[in-house]
């Protein structure tokens, strides 16, 4: 099922989400439901919080991006009780563009490291305790953000955010376009 994306200024999008237990009920067809939301809005990644759900469940799919990058064929992930352990700040940093789901239309460079450690469950409760690299730590940092209560536009400089401050005001207040299916707060 195709569920609503929450759209920027809705208050799930602001709450550190919780983490879940194996008997978290439906879990297997809620990571469904969010991969058909995803495919649907032609995203890489969706986090809970996106679709009202203040929990620590995010899925990535970067088949998409298989083309350009032949390492992410077929990669296609659920991330339970995802946490970002550290950021490896002796690795380099990097600057791209990124835009997010929750906040059509808008896209800004943001700066982040190219390799961080993370522990996280797969769909099959099994734990998993790795340093991630490359397109994919970005992804994820950009995901696990959104566990934290973080959206990218918190992430760019004052001068960026005040000079799209009435983009995002216009968002709060229903004024946008996108082809998906979204729900605002009223």
């Amino acid at each position: 099922m195709i569920l609503p994306i929450y759209i920027y200024g809705q208050p799930v999008l602001r709450k550190v989400a919780e983490d879940i237990t194996p008997d978290y009920p439906e879990l297997k067809q809620l990571i469904s439901n969010m991969y058909e939301t995803l495919d649907a809005s032609n995203g890489v990644g969706l986090a809970a919080p996106q679709i009202g759900l203040d929990i620590r469940v995010v899925v990535i799919d970067l088949d998409v991006l298989s083309e350009d990058f032949p390492e992410y064929k077929g990669f296609r992930k659920a991330f339970i009780n995802a946490h970002i352990i550290e950021r490896d700040e002796e690795s380099k940093t990097e600057s791209l563009e990124e835009g997010c789901l929750s906040i059509p239309g808008i896209s800004e460079k943001v700066t982040r490291p190219t390799r961080i450690h993370v522990k996280y469950l797969d769909e099959e409760y099994q734990e998993h305790d790795e340093w991630v690299e490359g397109y994919l730590a970005r992804v994820m940092q950009h995901e696990f953000d959104h566990l934290e209560g973080t959206m990218f536009v918190d992430r760019i400089s004052p001068l960026r955010k005040n000079m799209i401050a009435g983009k995002l005001k216009n968002i709060i207040k229903g004024k946008f376009r996108c082809a998906y299916r979204t729900k605002i707060r009223r």
